[in-house]
């Protein structure tokens, strides 16, 4: 086995406690003898809930070797708040010990740089391996056993049972629900999210009718895997964002028949195909979908994009964006998106809550051509939020999940981590508040002349009547509070850092196996080394006059099994976005490094 860098692992700190340890608070001491992975995570970050899922696998085969440790490191302020933490920890199933850690500190003795990163420490309390991105599951199997035959031949492994505690459950009717709709009879269906069920409640959002799905993770006829969003379809079947499972599901609730019409269960990866029979192509986590123009529009949250089903042809294809995550304008294939999470369909105008980038977006037919285009309504980039009511240059929201269109040609904002209401008027060109007080609301159902609350965070259905007047609310802006990288004035050696498991090799049998995207906020930010190539190694130069900023890097890499017996070997896709900000002074560093496999040796 090739021997490996020896850094000693800083303690985990992190003034929110520890989750799921039965009260207990964790040292790394306690850990000596295990292989233990940390999780740094925010639960905002889709890319982080697909690690979740990745580990689910390497939690289970190895309970008795391996403690998974998520470290939750928030981006916005809501996710500092224990409490939020405490209930995204039941939300997404997190079955391993967390670590609240709302100022960072475990963040930055890790210096970690990116949602998610994995980092590996060996039975002894060393660093061996961190990983940034999805992707990285396989790798980490294979180290872990490589640890595990070390340690056992050195006496320094120690089996057993790991230091997770189950927390009690709660009784409710719901858990954790994600998106409604009223179905013709008046009652509402409703993803029961965290209990991978369809709950239909009578009129009144109460009382339950019935229960759709096995309420255990599956991709069966009868089973669903964190359900999300909901869209009646003209012939009054609804179809369902079928989330973890990576699919498009359509439910008949004259009959209670369940069909699978788009996804194969698998999630997308880049170079896979993106369109084609839609049973065959491969989908990343549609969180909400809606019927506009003829055809099922699904924010892809994924993969930063949005996408159609067309029943007519069964096929599926990317309507808009570019897979890279950001706020950017414009025709529709040249759109950026961030974690597009909800849709309304109105005449004339899809519209998108862009969750990550704390946005209200809409898509609309260009005036030439057959094509789309892609506009903002709220919302400057991936770094400021807040709660800011008027003009809505100026207004502030914070990770929006919904979006409602109301009668009048204005849309209602579910402002999730806010906990209210808002409205966008786009006659007047300005946001309001119209409720206060909710709990993490991430969708809205019109009814007459009230508004039915999807209340995620209290488990529950709210009616409000959609006032005359908006409420007055005190602003509040942030931006994220990681600490920006001071960088010296003109070249910049930007490094990504790849090294591929043991075991393989990068792909190069079609061309090359890796690709660096780099941009910048402002653009002004650099005067060369923007845009694509190959080369995970590139030089930047930092123009005169921009002192502040946020680097964009997106990396990709893909592995391949060096074996030459295996005729057919196995391929892994190892990729990550990092949005990096920066400070520019003299005396700052003169190279990025960036892990996205190994560790960083500069």
């Amino acid at each position: 086995m090739a021997s490996r860098a020896r850094v000693r692992a800083p303690e985990l700190i992190g003034k929110g406690g520890w989750l799921n340890t039965g009260n207990k608070d964790l040292t790394l001491s306690d850990l000596r003898g295990r292989i233990v992975v940390l999780d740094f995570w925010t639960f905002c970050c889709v890319n982080c809930l697909h690690v979740l899922d990745e580990l689910r696998e390497l939690e289970e085969r190895h309970r008795d070797t391996v403690v998974i440790i998520g470290v939750h490191s928030p981006k916005f302020v809501h996710e500092a708040e224990h409490q939020a933490v405490v209930d995204a920890v039941e939300r997404y199933g997190v079955e391993h010990p967390v670590l609240d850690d709302p100022e960072l500190g475990t963040w930055k003795q890790y210096a970690v740089r990116a949602w998610p990163t994995l980092v590996v420490i060996d039975p002894e309390g060393y660093v061996v391996a961190q990983h940034a991105g999805e992707g990285h599951a396989h790798a980490i199997a294979k180290l872990v056993e490589e640890l595990e035959a070390e340690h056992a031949a050195k006496g320094t492994l120690r089996r057993g049972d790991g230091p997770y505690v189950p927390p009690e459950p709660v009784a409710t009717d719901l858990r954790f629900p994600g998106k409604a709709v009223r179905l013709p009879g008046g009652s509402f269906l409703v993803s029961d999210t965290t209990r991978h069920q369809l709950v239909e409640l009578a009129a009144d959002g109460e009382q339950v009718l019935r229960r759709i799905g096995t309420g255990e993770r599956g991709f069966t006829p009868d089973s669903f895997n964190e359900p999300q969003g909901l869209a009646l379809l003209p012939d009054n079947r609804v179809a369902v964002a079928d989330t973890v499972n990576h699919a498009i599901r359509i439910f008949d609730p004259g009959t209670g028949a369940l069909e699978t019409v788009a996804g194969t269960g698998k999630q997308w990866w880049q170079g896979s195909p993106t369109s084609g029979p839609a049973r065959e192509i491969d989908l990343s986590s549609p969180w909400d979908i809606a019927w506009w123009q003829d055809r099922l529009w699904i924010a892809m949250a994924g993969v930063h994009q949005l996408w159609t089903y067309d029943p007519a042809t069964g096929t599926v294809e990317v309507a808009a964006g570019t897979t890279n995550e950001g706020l950017v304008d414009g025709p529709a294939a040249e759109a950026w998106f961030a974690q597009p999470s909800g849709l309304a369909a109105a005449d004339g105008r899809l519209w998108v809550a862009d969750s990550e980038t704390s946005a209200v977006r809409w898509v609309e037919r260009a005036e030439e051509g057959d094509g789309y285009v892609i506009r903002t309504a709220v919302g400057t980039g991936l770094f400021d939020f807040g709660h800011r009511d008027g003009a809505a240059d100026q207004a502030l929201l914070q990770h929006p999940l919904g979006v409602t269109a109301l009668p009048d040609g204005s849309v209602a904002i579910a402002d999730t981590y806010n906990h209210a209401l808002r409205r966008y008027d786009p006659v007047s060109n300005e946001v309001t508040t119209l409720a206060t007080d909710l709990r993490e609301p991430s969708a809205a159902v019109l009814v007459d002349d009230d508004i039915v609350v999807v209340e995620s965070a209290r488990h529950r259905l709210t009616r409000l009547r959609l006032p005359e007047e908006a409420i007055r609310v005190e602003s509040v802006a942030h931006r994220t509070q990681r600490a920006a990288t001071e960088v010296a004035p003109g070249a910049l050696r930007l490094d990504v850092v790849f090294q591929a498991p043991a075991g393989q090799k990068l792909d190069t049998r079609y061309g090359p196996s890796t690709r660096l995207l780099v941009s910048a906020t402002p653009p002004e930010l650099l005067a060369e080394g923007a845009g694509a190539g190959t080369d995970l190694a590139r030089d930047l130069v930092l123009a005169d006059g921009v002192t502040e900023g946020v680097l964009h890097v997106s990396a990709m890499a893909a592995s391949c099994d060096d074996a030459p017996d295996i005729e057919y070997p196995a391929c892994h896709v190892h990729q990550q976005d990092w949005g990096v900000p920066v400070e520019v002074v003299e005396g700052g560093v003169g190279r990025l490094g960036l892990v996205l496999a190994g560790l960083d040796a500069e």
